[in-house]
């Protein structure tokens, strides 16, 4: 049941992704524009945030094959620099350019030559831009608030869970997102009576040990936006469904079976990705287009997980609610 479209957005944020891939450069070979497009997660996850870039493109007038080929490089969950090809902009002429995605997706490397558009979880906490208005350079896109956004789901597991007194994290530590969020996290977890447990994961392999490990120390959890985790969310759920061990994470991890998601609407920042490469298509200069901030953010509710668990969520989670899983 969708009962509202938009959650007001918490205090005074900065900013991808966790996850974060986009149009990182588009340059003009002959008569259409190749746009290159950098991923964390394998080619086939999250599909609907490609589409909806796709779809982004279609509405401002471009065709695939037609008007703009998208070269897709994926790196799997590795954090590690992405290489893609690159186009003359003058001839036509192919060079090797390397591509990175780095801090959490957000693209490494903005001094040199691409122009680049992307999202960011925390643009100004991780230095890829100093200000959002006039971010200077070649880079430019869409950042959320990554810190303030894993905080926020902490106070919700609290309150879903009063009497809760040991709460985990799941992060993957090899992501550099991960600097920014433990300490908005852990003044959360001081403020509200909590013992914040870490514990990092960085491949499917590394999920049923740390669920147990979780189940043990912890009565619940918050499972933070990252490549690895948000294409394990199914498994992640299932695993924690069977040690009895509430948690809650992004969008995709309440339909994927945990209790509750506090988050972005990450297919609206993909869709809005092909604004900033229809401005730089059209000659716009990266650093003089503002990064903007992301609007929509969605509360998920399942009630099913919930009576699987044994939870009466309170009321206020509910009226919160702008999806509840039945």
């Amino acid at each position: 049941m969708r009962r509202r479209e938009f959650i007001k957005l918490l205090g005074a944020t900065a900013a991808t992704s966790g996850f974060l891939s986009g149009a990182a450069r588009a340059q003009q070979s002959g008569k259409f524009f190749r746009i290159g497009f950098l991923g964390l997660p394998t080619a086939d996850g999250l599909p609907e945030r490609t589409d909806a870039f796709r779809a982004g493109l279609r509405e401002l007038g471009y065709q695939e094959g037609r008007d703009v080929v998208i070269d897709y490089r994926w790196a799997n969950g590795d954090y590690a620099p992405l290489a893609a090809r690159g186009v003359d902009r003058q001839q036509g002429r192919r060079h090797r350019h390397p591509w990175h995605t780095g801090r959490a997706g957000c693209p490494a490397g903005h001094h040199g030559r691409s122009n680049r558009g992307g999202r960011c979880g925390d643009a100004i906490g991780v230095g890829i831009v100093s200000n959002l208005a006039r971010p200077g350079g070649n880079i430019t896109g869409s950042t959320f608030f990554q810190p303030e956004l894993s905080a926020k789901r902490l106070e919700l597991l609290k309150e879903a869970l009063p009497n809760l007194t040991d709460a985990g994290t799941l992060l993957n530590l090899a992501n550099p997102m991960n600097g920014p969020v433990l300490p908005q996290m852990s003044e959360v977890a001081s403020s509200r009576g909590l013992k914040l447990h870490e514990f990092d994961a960085r491949s499917p392999d590394d999920f049923a040990a740390v669920v147990d490990a979780m189940a043990t120390k912890t009565g619940g959890f918050v499972i933070n936006d990252d490549a690895v985790l948000i294409a394990g969310a199914p498994m992640i759920a299932r695993l924690a469904l069977q040690r009895r061990l509430p948690s809650i994470g992004f969008l995709e991890y309440a339909a994927a079976g945990g209790l509750v998601a506090y988050g972005v609407n990450f297919p609206e920042l993909f869709r809005r990705a092909a604004y900033f490469v229809d401005k730089i298509l059209k000659g716009a200069k990266p650093g003089d287009l503002p990064v903007e901030r992301a609007t929509k953010f969605e509360t998920i509710v399942n009630l099913k997980t919930a009576n699987a668990l044994g939870i009466e969520l309170p009321t206020s989670i509910l009226l919160r609610a702008d999806q509840v899983i039945e």
